[in-house]
């Protein structure tokens, strides 16, 4: 199966898939953070929607919240740092599962393609501010050294 995932706010196929129509309902002023998706009116968005269902797959959205929740899940269990069209994927796949569409026992491939450099300012505010050292290898072990003794590091600057 082929299931289509895109952000809540611009969500062309995925509306027609859900609504099993063939229609596109264009969005005129997408509003997402999730630059790289916000395409209101997709030029081959038939052949998606066929694809889609000529697979036995489904259309799903992710909300903006959903989607940060997808890059840090993606990060926190996989090690990946996605952009923001990854952290749909994620958010999307996370709803077909919970509403039965994806088996929770079945085998799934989510397709993540951007690094998430390219959109780090959709995650400002959403972490502490990491630790800053100087590129000297006593810093970095003073750190490692602090660590393991359950102290917390402070920079000196």
């Amino acid at each position: 199966k082929i299931h289509g995932a895109q952000a809540e706010n611009c969500a062309p196929i995925s509306n027609a898939v859900k609504a099993g129509t063939d229609i596109i309902q264009p969005v005129q002023n997408p509003d997402t953070i999730v630059k790289s998706l916000a395409i209101g009116n997709p030029a081959d968005a038939i052949y998606s929607i066929e694809t889609m269902r000529q697979s036995g797959g489904a259309g799903e959205v992710s909300s903006d919240a959903e989607t940060v929740e997808g890059i840090k899940l993606l990060a926190r269990c996989e090690g990946i740092f996605t952009e923001t069209a990854g952290g749909v994927v994620v958010g999307a796949a996370k709803r077909l599962i919970e509403c039965g569409e994806i088996g929770r026992d079945e085998s799934l491939v989510l397709c993540i393609t951007g690094n998430g450099l390219k959109t780090k300012e959709a995650l400002e505010g959403q972490f502490s501010v990491g630790r800053s050292i100087n590129p000297i290898m006593d810093e970095f072990e003073a750190i490692l050294k602090n660590k393991h003794k359950g102290g917390n590091y402070v920079n000196k600057r």
